[in-house]
């Protein structure tokens, strides 16, 4: 494969730089007192991204895109999580956008793709419950039809940011006799919905961005299933299909690489080996990473489809990749990275650490993509 960028492709690239560099608000880099106050900065991002198409950059223009090809919007995402631009990580634009144009009604799409490529409403996802997380099609809650109505019940979990989105994107048994994975359905539904209870989780690293969500006798229209009844497995796994390239923690990683090493040739003294060592390993892995991410692009732009084998090692290795880096930022900083006071720059790592648990959780562990890699990428045979 040749990695070099085509003339076209540096000339986005340089856009997107110019865009980071000047067409962002003031202060949106900045440490934020709370969630309301981010979530304030993020919409303004992601409307002044709207506005310039690039909310839903790979979408097509009739839907409020720019057509962009898989490599335009790695660029794309690259540069936005290198620099940590916020807003950018948008459900609704990754994959409900994408399933509502193959499986909506005229309806459906008029109704629910221009507010999600102008930045009006935000999504969170309604798959995982307490009892399928990896196992996703052992889903229990219950969607059963009432006249005009679904009577939604069920409790779902780890939803992202569900206690601020607009909507959900939900995954609900319809037939409770059907294989497992089949009897499946997917439907739009409003947050604020009577009957939707939205409880926080705060994680490990003390933030708030997981949520229990309560389905209780809550209705929702029939004209928000998404495709056809009992075919929601489909939609579900052709949504998890959208934007595999995982350039995001490639560049995430590449970042922070980048920073511990400006921090490191700061400091005065020699900085030992075994640190040194680490450092080497980590730039490895981040090429091999973004390698990896870019081989990934390039196939989705000549065939239209992620490889699987790839997408899902990419997933694997930088999860992986995060923690080992997190934990080397750590033992740079020493006992003061474990409990670094208000302000110090160890607090960032500190978070990093902390929140790196859940790379290898979240998205599908790290046992299940090696399972999958086995199997379907390898051909070798389950017991």
């Amino acid at each position: 494969m040749d990695f070099r960028l085509t003339p076209e492709q540096r000339a986005f690239q340089a856009e997107v730089i110019d865009f980071i560099e000047h067409g962002l608000p003031p202060g949106w880099d900045q440490e934020f007192e709370s969630l309301e106050d981010r979530l304030a900065v993020e919409r303004d991002i992601m409307k002044r991204l709207a506005a310039k198409r690039w909310l839903a950059l790979p979408w097509p223009k009739e839907y409020g895109g720019l057509g962009a090809s898989p490599m335009q919007q790695m660029l794309f995402n690259e540069q936005m999580a290198y620099h940590g631009v916020p807003g950018t990580v948008n459900m609704g634009v990754a994959w409900v956008g994408p399933v509502v144009m193959l499986y909506g009604t005229e309806e459906q799409k008029a109704r629910f793709l221009t507010r999600i490529a102008d930045g009006t409403d935000l999504w969170c996802t309604l798959y995982s419950e307490p009892g399928a997380g990896s196992d996703l099609a052992a889903m229990q809650t219950r969607a059963v039809r009432d006249g005009d109505d679904y009577i939604i019940n069920g409790q779902k979990i780890w939803t992202t940011f569900g206690h601020y989105a607009d909507w959900g994107w939900l995954a609900a048994r319809t037939d409770p006799n059907a294989p497992k994975h089949k009897g499946i359905s997917t439907f739009a539904v409003k947050m604020d919905s009577p009957g939707i209870t939205v409880r926080p989780l705060v994680n490990m690293a003390g933030t708030h961005e997981f949520n229990e969500v309560y389905f209780e006798d809550a209705r929702v229209p029939a004209s928000n299933l998404v495709g056809e009844e009992n075919r929601g497995w489909y939609n579900v796994a052709v949504g998890l299909d959208f934007e595999r390239s995982s350039i995001g923690a490639t560049s995430n990683a590449r970042r922070t690489v980048d920073d511990l090493v400006a921090l490191l040739k700061e400091r005065r003294g020699r900085t030992p080996d075994p640190i040194r060592h680490r450092m080497a390993e980590h730039a490895i892995g981040v090429q091999i990473l973004r390698n990896l991410a870019y081989y990934i692009a390039s196939q989705q732009e000549k065939t239209g489809i992620a490889p699987t084998r790839e997408a899902q090692m990419a997933k694997l290795f930088g999860a992986e990749l995060q923690q080992r880096i997190a934990a080397t930022a750590l033992q740079i900083f020493g006992m003061g990275g474990q409990a670094a006071p208000p302000g110090s720059r160890a607090l960032r790592y500190q978070y990093l650490y902390l929140r790196s648990v859940a790379n290898t959780i979240e998205g599908g562990t790290s046992e299940i993509q090696r399972t999958v890699i086995a199997t379907r990428g390898l051909g070798l045979p389950r017991e």
